[in-house]
Protein backbone atom coordinates (compact mmCIF):
# COMPACT_ATOMS: atom_id res chain seq x y z
CA UNK A 1 0.00 0.00 0.00
CA UNK A 2 2.87 2.22 0.76
CA UNK A 3 4.65 2.21 -2.42
CA UNK A 4 1.04 2.59 -4.76
CA UNK A 5 0.78 5.62 -2.42
CA UNK A 6 3.92 7.21 -2.92
CA UNK A 7 3.36 6.76 -6.87
CA UNK A 8 0.03 7.56 -7.11
CA UNK A 9 -0.85 11.10 -8.02
CA UNK A 10 -2.51 12.56 -4.48
CA UNK A 11 -2.24 16.18 -5.52
CA UNK A 12 -3.31 17.72 -2.27
CA UNK A 13 -6.68 17.17 -3.01
CA UNK A 14 -9.98 16.81 -1.47
CA UNK A 15 -9.39 15.76 1.87
CA UNK A 16 -10.22 13.31 4.58
CA UNK A 17 -13.61 15.22 5.99
CA UNK A 18 -12.70 18.72 4.11
CA UNK A 19 -13.66 18.33 0.47
CA UNK A 20 -14.70 21.82 1.02
CA UNK A 21 -15.80 23.13 -2.52
CA UNK A 22 -18.19 20.12 -3.69
CA UNK A 23 -21.56 19.23 -3.08
CA UNK A 24 -22.51 16.30 -0.56
CA UNK A 25 -23.42 13.26 -0.99
CA UNK A 26 -26.70 12.98 -0.34
CA UNK A 27 -26.77 9.51 1.68
CA UNK A 28 -25.64 9.09 5.08
CA UNK A 29 -24.16 12.05 6.65
CA UNK A 30 -22.48 11.97 9.81
CA UNK A 31 -24.49 13.28 13.17
CA UNK A 32 -22.43 16.41 14.47
CA UNK A 33 -21.36 14.30 17.56
CA UNK A 34 -18.95 15.69 19.97
CA UNK A 35 -15.48 14.31 19.32
CA UNK A 36 -14.79 13.56 22.87
CA UNK A 37 -12.98 10.15 21.88
CA UNK A 38 -10.47 11.37 20.14
CA UNK A 39 -7.88 13.51 21.74
CA UNK A 40 -6.02 16.77 20.67
CA UNK A 41 -3.24 14.16 20.40
CA UNK A 42 -4.68 11.18 18.49
CA UNK A 43 -5.96 14.06 16.20
CA UNK A 44 -2.22 15.43 15.78
CA UNK A 45 -0.85 12.38 15.09
CA UNK A 46 -3.65 11.67 12.42
CA UNK A 47 -2.83 14.58 10.70
CA UNK A 48 0.64 14.37 11.04
CA UNK A 49 0.69 10.53 9.12
CA UNK A 50 -1.77 11.92 6.52
CA UNK A 51 0.39 15.04 6.03
CA UNK A 52 3.82 12.75 5.72
CA UNK A 53 2.39 11.42 2.54
CA UNK A 54 1.35 14.69 1.49
CA UNK A 55 4.88 16.06 1.37
CA UNK A 56 5.71 13.38 -0.78
CA UNK A 57 3.15 13.86 -3.22
CA UNK A 58 4.74 15.33 -6.54
CA UNK A 59 2.22 18.01 -6.32
CA UNK A 60 3.12 19.63 -3.35
CA UNK A 61 4.32 22.86 -3.91
CA UNK A 62 6.51 25.28 -2.45
CA UNK A 63 6.56 28.66 -3.84
CA UNK A 64 7.71 31.91 -1.86
CA UNK A 65 5.94 34.10 -3.61
CA UNK A 66 2.27 32.52 -2.70
CA UNK A 67 3.41 31.43 0.32
CA UNK A 68 3.86 34.73 1.31
CA UNK A 69 0.47 35.85 -0.26
CA UNK A 70 -1.82 32.52 1.74
CA UNK A 71 0.64 33.60 5.20
CA UNK A 72 -0.40 37.02 4.73
CA UNK A 73 -4.40 36.15 4.39
CA UNK A 74 -4.35 33.57 7.26
CA UNK A 75 -2.50 35.31 9.99
CA UNK A 76 -5.23 37.77 10.76
CA UNK A 77 -7.50 35.14 10.77
CA UNK A 78 -6.09 33.22 12.82
CA UNK A 79 -5.58 36.31 15.67
CA UNK A 80 -9.35 36.87 14.86
CA UNK A 81 -10.25 33.46 15.41
CA UNK A 82 -8.52 33.53 19.09
CA UNK A 83 -9.20 36.66 19.97
CA UNK A 84 -13.22 35.62 19.51
CA UNK A 85 -12.75 32.69 21.67
CA UNK A 86 -13.16 30.22 18.77
CA UNK A 87 -9.48 29.11 18.85
CA UNK A 88 -8.05 28.31 22.12
CA UNK A 89 -4.48 28.49 23.72
CA UNK A 90 -4.35 24.59 23.54
CA UNK A 91 -5.76 24.15 19.96
CA UNK A 92 -3.57 26.65 19.11
CA UNK A 93 -0.11 24.82 20.72
CA UNK A 94 -1.17 21.33 19.74
CA UNK A 95 -2.65 21.84 16.08
CA UNK A 96 0.46 21.56 13.24
CA UNK A 97 -1.27 25.32 11.54
CA UNK A 98 1.10 24.11 8.47
CA UNK A 99 -0.64 25.43 4.44
CA UNK A 100 0.48 23.15 1.98
CA UNK A 101 0.00 24.30 -1.83
CA UNK A 102 -1.25 21.75 -4.25
CA UNK A 103 0.26 22.05 -8.15
CA UNK A 104 -3.80 21.31 -8.84
CA UNK A 105 -5.91 22.97 -11.14
CA UNK A 106 -9.12 21.92 -9.29
CA UNK A 107 -11.23 24.92 -7.10
CA UNK A 108 -10.68 22.99 -4.04
CA UNK A 109 -9.34 23.35 -0.10
CA UNK A 110 -8.88 21.10 2.25
CA UNK A 111 -8.45 20.57 6.03
CA UNK A 112 -6.79 17.74 7.76
CA UNK A 113 -6.88 16.48 11.09
CA UNK A 114 -4.82 18.31 13.19
CA UNK A 115 -4.43 21.51 11.90
CA UNK A 116 -2.90 21.16 8.47
CA UNK A 117 -5.02 22.42 5.50
CA UNK A 118 -4.53 22.93 1.89
CA UNK A 119 -5.01 25.21 -1.09
CA UNK A 120 -4.75 23.69 -5.00
CA UNK A 121 -3.39 26.49 -7.17
CA UNK A 122 -7.02 26.61 -9.06
CA UNK A 123 -8.66 28.16 -5.77
CA UNK A 124 -5.85 30.90 -6.26
CA UNK A 125 -6.37 31.26 -9.56
CA UNK A 126 -9.91 32.19 -9.93
CA UNK A 127 -10.43 34.19 -6.53
CA UNK A 128 -10.77 38.13 -7.66
CA UNK A 129 -10.05 39.34 -4.29
CA UNK A 130 -8.50 38.87 -0.90
CA UNK A 131 -11.28 38.73 1.00
CA UNK A 132 -12.60 35.40 -1.46
CA UNK A 133 -9.79 33.08 -0.73
CA UNK A 134 -9.61 34.51 3.00
CA UNK A 135 -13.17 33.58 3.07
CA UNK A 136 -12.52 29.93 1.49
CA UNK A 137 -9.92 29.62 4.45
CA UNK A 138 -12.23 31.10 7.56
CA UNK A 139 -14.57 28.57 6.51
CA UNK A 140 -11.78 25.97 6.59
CA UNK A 141 -9.72 27.55 9.90
CA UNK A 142 -13.86 27.04 11.55
CA UNK A 143 -13.77 23.59 10.67
CA UNK A 144 -10.63 22.84 12.78
CA UNK A 145 -11.49 25.08 15.38
CA UNK A 146 -14.86 23.35 16.08
CA UNK A 147 -13.25 19.95 15.76
CA UNK A 148 -15.47 18.86 12.63
CA UNK A 149 -12.58 16.43 11.68
CA UNK A 150 -12.71 14.68 15.38
CA UNK A 151 -16.63 15.04 15.66
CA UNK A 152 -17.34 13.27 12.29
CA UNK A 153 -14.81 10.02 13.50
CA UNK A 154 -16.30 9.31 16.36
CA UNK A 155 -17.49 6.16 15.12
CA UNK A 156 -14.11 5.31 13.75
CA UNK A 157 -12.35 4.69 17.30
CA UNK A 158 -11.99 1.26 17.02
CA UNK A 159 -10.13 1.29 14.02
CA UNK A 160 -6.27 2.19 14.09
CA UNK A 161 -4.95 5.55 13.60
CA UNK A 162 -2.72 4.48 10.71
CA UNK A 163 -5.31 2.24 9.01
CA UNK A 164 -8.36 5.44 9.27
CA UNK A 165 -5.16 7.36 7.67
CA UNK A 166 -4.29 5.06 4.80
CA UNK A 167 -8.18 4.70 3.76
CA UNK A 168 -8.17 8.66 4.00
CA UNK A 169 -5.20 8.66 1.47
CA UNK A 170 -6.89 5.94 -0.71
CA UNK A 171 -10.21 8.47 -1.23
CA UNK A 172 -7.21 11.02 -2.02
CA UNK A 173 -6.23 8.62 -4.57
CA UNK A 174 -9.51 8.55 -6.33
CA UNK A 175 -9.93 12.06 -7.05
CA UNK A 176 -7.52 11.42 -9.75
CA UNK A 177 -7.28 7.90 -10.37
CA UNK A 178 -9.93 4.98 -10.03
CA UNK A 179 -7.94 2.61 -10.96
CA UNK A 180 -5.16 3.53 -7.32
CA UNK A 181 -8.13 4.01 -5.30
CA UNK A 182 -9.46 0.70 -6.18
CA UNK A 183 -6.22 -0.78 -4.75
CA UNK A 184 -6.20 1.13 -1.93
CA UNK A 185 -9.84 1.29 -0.65
CA UNK A 186 -11.23 -2.42 -0.40
CA UNK A 187 -13.17 -3.99 2.02
CA UNK A 188 -15.94 -3.52 4.25
CA UNK A 189 -13.82 -0.71 6.46
CA UNK A 190 -12.91 1.29 3.45
CA UNK A 191 -16.94 1.40 3.23
CA UNK A 192 -16.64 2.49 6.99
CA UNK A 193 -14.57 5.19 6.33
CA UNK A 194 -16.89 6.80 3.51
CA UNK A 195 -19.79 6.94 5.35
CA UNK A 196 -17.57 9.60 7.60
CA UNK A 197 -16.00 11.93 4.67
CA UNK A 198 -18.72 14.08 4.43
CA UNK A 199 -19.80 17.21 6.89
CA UNK A 200 -22.98 16.92 7.98
CA UNK A 201 -25.12 20.40 7.10
CA UNK A 202 -25.45 20.96 10.88
CA UNK A 203 -21.56 21.56 10.50
CA UNK A 204 -21.46 23.54 7.21
CA UNK A 205 -23.54 25.92 8.53
CA UNK A 206 -21.69 25.95 11.82
CA UNK A 207 -18.47 26.80 9.64
CA UNK A 208 -20.36 29.09 7.75
CA UNK A 209 -21.28 31.34 11.02
CA UNK A 210 -18.27 30.89 12.80
CA UNK A 211 -16.05 31.92 9.74
CA UNK A 212 -18.08 34.43 8.80
CA UNK A 213 -17.67 36.25 12.10
CA UNK A 214 -13.70 35.06 11.98
CA UNK A 215 -13.59 36.51 8.29
CA UNK A 216 -15.11 40.15 9.50
CA UNK A 217 -13.13 40.34 13.16
CA UNK A 218 -9.85 39.90 10.94
CA UNK A 219 -10.54 42.87 8.73
CA UNK A 220 -11.87 41.46 5.74
CA UNK A 221 -15.06 42.04 3.66
CA UNK A 222 -17.84 39.49 4.33
CA UNK A 223 -18.99 40.13 0.91
CA UNK A 224 -16.23 37.66 -0.15
CA UNK A 225 -18.24 35.04 1.07
CA UNK A 226 -21.17 35.41 -0.92
CA UNK A 227 -19.08 35.94 -4.24
CA UNK A 228 -16.86 32.94 -3.53
CA UNK A 229 -20.14 30.58 -2.82
CA UNK A 230 -20.64 31.63 -6.31
CA UNK A 231 -17.98 30.49 -7.73
CA UNK A 232 -17.83 27.57 -6.10
CA UNK A 233 -21.38 26.72 -6.92
CA UNK A 234 -20.17 27.24 -10.77
CA UNK A 235 -16.56 24.93 -10.26
CA UNK A 236 -18.52 22.23 -8.23
CA UNK A 237 -20.09 20.73 -11.60
CA UNK A 238 -16.56 21.19 -13.45
CA UNK A 239 -14.64 19.21 -10.70
CA UNK A 240 -17.10 16.45 -10.03
CA UNK A 241 -16.71 13.69 -12.48
CA UNK A 242 -19.01 11.34 -10.60
CA UNK A 243 -17.61 8.47 -10.45
CA UNK A 244 -16.70 9.34 -6.38
CA UNK A 245 -19.97 10.51 -4.90
CA UNK A 246 -18.55 9.94 -1.57
CA UNK A 247 -16.07 12.45 -2.23
CA UNK A 248 -18.45 15.35 -2.33
CA UNK A 249 -18.30 16.50 1.77
CA UNK A 250 -19.58 19.68 1.59
CA UNK A 251 -22.79 20.42 0.69
CA UNK A 252 -22.90 24.13 -1.11
CA UNK A 253 -26.92 23.98 -0.74
CA UNK A 254 -28.89 27.35 -1.86
CA UNK A 255 -29.91 27.03 2.18
CA UNK A 256 -25.83 27.97 2.68
CA UNK A 257 -26.03 30.88 -0.27
CA UNK A 258 -29.03 32.38 1.01
CA UNK A 259 -27.94 32.10 4.56
CA UNK A 260 -24.54 34.23 3.69
CA UNK A 261 -26.71 36.83 1.60
CA UNK A 262 -28.56 37.34 4.61
CA UNK A 263 -25.90 37.59 6.56
CA UNK A 264 -23.93 40.11 4.32
CA UNK A 265 -27.92 42.54 4.42
CA UNK A 266 -27.61 42.46 8.08
CA UNK A 267 -24.32 44.28 8.20
CA UNK A 268 -22.97 47.42 7.27
CA UNK A 269 -22.91 48.23 4.27
CA UNK A 270 -18.86 48.00 2.49
CA UNK A 271 -17.97 49.19 -0.82
CA UNK A 272 -17.20 46.20 -3.53
CA UNK A 273 -13.52 46.12 -4.08
CA UNK A 274 -12.60 45.29 -7.37
CA UNK A 275 -9.87 43.24 -8.35
CA UNK A 276 -6.45 44.79 -8.27
CA UNK A 277 -3.14 44.29 -9.88
CA UNK A 278 -1.65 42.81 -7.02
CA UNK A 279 -3.89 40.07 -6.72
CA UNK A 280 -4.45 39.49 -10.64
CA UNK A 281 -0.79 38.62 -11.07
CA UNK A 282 -0.90 36.28 -7.84
CA UNK A 283 -3.89 34.95 -9.26
CA UNK A 284 -1.64 34.71 -13.10
CA UNK A 285 1.35 32.96 -11.00
CA UNK A 286 -1.53 30.15 -9.98
CA UNK A 287 -2.88 29.70 -13.54
CA UNK A 288 0.50 28.99 -14.86
CA UNK A 289 1.90 26.74 -12.22
CA UNK A 290 -0.50 24.50 -12.03
CA UNK A 291 -1.07 24.37 -15.93
CA UNK A 292 2.23 23.99 -17.49
CA UNK A 293 1.92 21.72 -19.46
CA UNK A 294 3.70 22.86 -23.70
CA UNK A 295 0.22 23.63 -24.93
CA UNK A 296 -1.27 25.33 -21.38
CA UNK A 297 1.80 27.24 -21.65
CA UNK A 298 2.03 28.51 -24.87
CA UNK A 299 -2.31 29.17 -24.53
CA UNK A 300 -1.13 31.32 -21.75
CA UNK A 301 1.22 33.61 -24.01
CA UNK A 302 -2.00 34.26 -26.45
CA UNK A 303 -4.30 35.20 -23.83
CA UNK A 304 -6.69 37.71 -25.81
CA UNK A 305 -6.85 39.95 -22.52
CA UNK A 306 -3.40 41.45 -23.21
CA UNK A 307 -4.60 44.04 -25.51
CA UNK A 308 -8.18 44.12 -25.03
CA UNK A 309 -10.05 47.21 -24.54
CA UNK A 310 -12.60 45.09 -22.81
CA UNK A 311 -10.54 43.94 -19.94
CA UNK A 312 -9.34 46.04 -17.09
CA UNK A 313 -5.94 47.59 -16.27
CA UNK A 314 -5.96 44.67 -13.84
CA UNK A 315 -7.18 41.97 -15.92
CA UNK A 316 -4.29 43.28 -18.64
CA UNK A 317 -1.61 43.01 -16.36
CA UNK A 318 -2.49 39.44 -14.95
CA UNK A 319 -2.37 38.26 -18.77
CA UNK A 320 0.59 40.12 -19.32
CA UNK A 321 2.23 37.88 -15.93
CA UNK A 322 0.92 34.69 -16.93
CA UNK A 323 3.03 35.33 -20.43
CA UNK A 324 5.92 36.48 -19.22
CA UNK A 325 6.09 33.36 -16.89
CA UNK A 326 4.80 30.79 -19.53
CA UNK A 327 7.60 32.33 -21.74
CA UNK A 328 10.19 31.58 -19.20
CA UNK A 329 8.87 28.19 -18.75
CA UNK A 330 9.05 27.77 -22.44
CA UNK A 331 12.70 28.45 -22.24
CA UNK A 332 12.03 31.29 -24.73
CA UNK A 333 14.45 34.01 -23.14
CA UNK A 334 13.53 36.81 -26.18
CA UNK A 335 9.86 36.71 -25.26
CA UNK A 336 9.77 36.46 -21.69
CA UNK A 337 12.14 39.93 -21.79
CA UNK A 338 9.64 41.57 -24.19
CA UNK A 339 6.73 40.71 -22.46
CA UNK A 340 8.56 41.36 -19.30
CA UNK A 341 9.34 45.21 -20.26
CA UNK A 342 5.48 45.46 -21.64
CA UNK A 343 4.28 44.31 -17.83
CA UNK A 344 7.17 46.64 -16.43
CA UNK A 345 5.98 49.56 -17.91
CA UNK A 346 2.19 49.20 -17.46
CA UNK A 347 2.59 48.41 -13.71
CA UNK A 348 5.33 51.39 -13.42
CA UNK A 349 2.80 53.69 -14.83
CA UNK A 350 -0.07 53.30 -12.44
CA UNK A 351 0.22 50.04 -10.21
CA UNK A 352 0.68 50.21 -6.73
CA UNK A 353 4.02 49.20 -4.77
CA UNK A 354 2.74 45.97 -4.30
CA UNK A 355 2.46 45.12 -8.09
CA UNK A 356 5.59 47.08 -8.66
CA UNK A 357 7.41 44.31 -5.94
CA UNK A 358 5.96 41.28 -7.92
CA UNK A 359 7.25 42.46 -11.06
CA UNK A 360 10.69 43.15 -9.57
CA UNK A 361 10.65 39.75 -8.10
CA UNK A 362 9.06 38.12 -11.57
CA UNK A 363 12.64 39.95 -13.32
CA UNK A 364 14.86 38.88 -10.70
CA UNK A 365 13.59 34.89 -11.50
CA UNK A 366 13.79 35.56 -14.99
CA UNK A 367 17.43 36.60 -14.85
CA UNK A 368 18.17 33.47 -12.38
CA UNK A 369 16.75 31.17 -15.26
CA UNK A 370 19.05 32.84 -17.82
CA UNK A 371 22.08 32.51 -15.21
CA UNK A 372 22.35 36.25 -14.41
CA UNK A 373 22.31 35.89 -10.64
CA UNK A 374 24.22 39.35 -10.28
CA UNK A 375 21.40 41.10 -11.92
CA UNK A 376 19.36 39.36 -9.84
CA UNK A 377 20.62 40.47 -6.86
CA UNK A 378 20.60 44.04 -7.73
CA UNK A 379 16.93 43.24 -8.20
CA UNK A 380 16.49 41.47 -4.97
CA UNK A 381 18.33 44.21 -3.14
CA UNK A 382 16.32 46.19 -0.73
CA UNK A 383 16.26 50.26 -1.02
CA UNK A 384 17.99 50.25 2.75
CA UNK A 385 20.47 48.47 4.08
CA UNK A 386 18.96 48.41 7.15
CA UNK A 387 16.04 47.14 5.89
CA UNK A 388 15.45 43.11 6.13
CA UNK A 389 14.43 41.02 3.13
CA UNK A 390 11.25 39.41 2.86
CA UNK A 391 11.24 36.00 2.59
CA UNK A 392 10.69 35.56 -1.09
CA UNK A 393 13.44 37.87 -1.54
CA UNK A 394 15.53 36.27 1.06
CA UNK A 395 15.09 32.47 -0.61
CA UNK A 396 16.05 34.14 -3.92
CA UNK A 397 19.20 36.25 -2.97
CA UNK A 398 20.35 32.90 -0.65
CA UNK A 399 19.96 30.74 -4.13
CA UNK A 400 21.29 33.12 -6.62
CA UNK A 401 24.47 33.72 -3.87
CA UNK A 402 24.97 29.96 -4.32
CA UNK A 403 25.30 29.93 -7.67
CA UNK A 404 28.02 33.32 -7.35
CA UNK A 405 31.79 33.32 -6.51
CA UNK A 406 31.66 34.03 -2.38
CA UNK A 407 30.95 37.34 -1.71
CA UNK A 408 30.64 39.32 1.67
CA UNK A 409 27.10 39.58 1.60
CA UNK A 410 26.75 35.49 1.58
CA UNK A 411 27.85 35.83 5.65
CA UNK A 412 24.44 38.26 6.08
CA UNK A 413 22.01 36.12 4.42
CA UNK A 414 23.24 33.08 6.03
CA UNK A 415 22.35 35.16 9.56
CA UNK A 416 18.56 36.00 7.96
CA UNK A 417 18.11 32.50 7.01
CA UNK A 418 18.81 30.96 10.55
CA UNK A 419 17.11 33.89 12.29
CA UNK A 420 13.85 32.92 9.84
CA UNK A 421 14.38 28.84 10.86
CA UNK A 422 14.54 30.20 14.24
CA UNK A 423 11.13 31.83 13.91
CA UNK A 424 9.79 29.13 11.36
CA UNK A 425 11.63 25.54 12.32
CA UNK A 426 8.75 24.45 10.00
CA UNK A 427 10.21 25.88 7.10
CA UNK A 428 11.56 23.30 5.20
CA UNK A 429 12.10 25.54 2.04
CA UNK A 430 14.06 27.91 4.23
CA UNK A 431 16.22 24.92 5.85
CA UNK A 432 16.80 23.32 2.11
CA UNK A 433 18.41 27.06 0.92
CA UNK A 434 20.48 27.71 4.31
CA UNK A 435 22.20 24.07 3.43
CA UNK A 436 22.82 24.78 0.07
CA UNK A 437 24.41 27.87 1.31
CA UNK A 438 26.05 26.86 4.15
CA UNK A 439 27.78 24.20 1.95
CA UNK A 440 29.15 26.75 -0.58
CA UNK A 441 30.78 28.80 2.31
CA UNK A 442 32.25 25.76 3.07
CA UNK A 443 30.32 25.02 6.00
CA UNK A 444 29.71 21.50 5.79
CA UNK A 445 28.38 20.44 9.11
CA UNK A 446 26.24 22.73 9.46
CA UNK A 447 24.64 22.31 5.62
CA UNK A 448 24.17 18.83 6.71
CA UNK A 449 22.56 19.26 9.76
CA UNK A 450 19.92 21.85 7.67
CA UNK A 451 19.59 19.13 5.56
CA UNK A 452 18.39 17.07 8.10
CA UNK A 453 16.04 19.38 9.07
CA UNK A 454 14.35 20.20 6.46
CA UNK A 455 13.67 16.14 5.87
CA UNK A 456 12.47 17.08 9.77
CA UNK A 457 9.61 19.54 8.53
CA UNK A 458 8.76 17.40 5.88
CA UNK A 459 8.00 14.84 8.51
CA UNK A 460 10.52 12.35 6.60
CA UNK A 461 12.24 10.75 9.95
CA UNK A 462 13.65 8.32 7.50
CA UNK A 463 15.75 10.88 5.37
CA UNK A 464 16.38 13.22 8.42
CA UNK A 465 18.40 10.64 10.41
CA UNK A 466 19.96 9.47 7.44
CA UNK A 467 20.82 13.09 6.92
CA UNK A 468 21.70 13.49 11.06
CA UNK A 469 23.66 10.31 10.48
CA UNK A 470 25.78 11.85 7.65
CA UNK A 471 26.71 14.97 9.97
CA UNK A 472 27.77 12.67 12.98
CA UNK A 473 30.09 10.82 10.60
CA UNK A 474 31.62 13.52 9.12
CA UNK A 475 32.20 15.47 12.58
CA UNK A 476 34.09 12.25 13.61
CA UNK A 477 36.53 12.49 10.56
CA UNK A 478 37.31 15.38 10.04
CA UNK A 479 38.48 18.39 12.41
CA UNK A 480 35.60 20.65 13.93
CA UNK A 481 35.68 24.67 13.05
CA UNK A 482 34.74 27.01 15.45
CA UNK A 483 31.39 27.14 16.64
CA UNK A 484 30.77 23.09 14.87
CA UNK A 485 30.82 21.59 18.32
CA UNK A 486 27.75 23.51 19.20
CA UNK A 487 26.73 21.63 16.19
CA UNK A 488 27.30 18.57 16.77
CA UNK A 489 25.74 18.65 20.14
CA UNK A 490 22.46 19.53 18.42
CA UNK A 491 22.59 16.86 15.44
CA UNK A 492 23.63 14.40 18.45
CA UNK A 493 19.99 14.96 20.19
CA UNK A 494 18.10 15.45 16.64
CA UNK A 495 19.27 12.01 15.65
CA UNK A 496 18.20 10.37 18.92
CA UNK A 497 15.02 12.28 18.19
CA UNK A 498 14.39 11.27 14.27
CA UNK A 499 15.22 7.83 15.53
CA UNK A 500 12.48 7.71 17.75
CA UNK A 501 9.99 8.69 15.45
CA UNK A 502 10.75 6.07 12.75
CA UNK A 503 10.48 3.79 15.77
CA UNK A 504 7.13 4.89 16.27
CA UNK A 505 6.44 4.95 12.70
CA UNK A 506 7.26 1.49 12.16
CA UNK A 507 5.22 0.37 15.32
CA UNK A 508 2.24 1.92 13.81
CA UNK A 509 2.31 0.26 10.53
Amino acid sequence: MKHKLRHSPLVLSLLAAALCLQPAWPQALPTLGHGESISLGAERQLGDRIARELYRDPDYLEDPVLDEYIQRLWAPLVKAAAARGELSPELQERFAWRILLGRDRSVNAFALPGGYLGVHLGLIAIVTSNDELASVLAHELSHVTQRHIARSMDDQTKMTPWLIGSMILGVLAASKSAQGAQALIVGGQAAAVQSQLSYSRDMEREADRVGYGVLSDAGYDPKGFVSMFAKLQQAAGVNDNGAYPYLRSHPLTTERIADMQARQQLSATMPVVAQDMTQSMLAARARVLSQNTVDALKAWTQDSKINSPQASAAQQVGALYAATLAHMQLRDAASADRSLQTLDNRVQATGPASAQRLVRLLKAEIAAKQERFDAALSLLAPASPDTPLARPELIATAQALVRLPTQPLRTAVIAALRELVLQAPQDAQAWNTLSSLLAAQGMTLASLRAEGEAQMARMDWTGAKDRFRAAQDWARSNRLQAGDNIEASIIDTRLRQAQSLVREMQTER
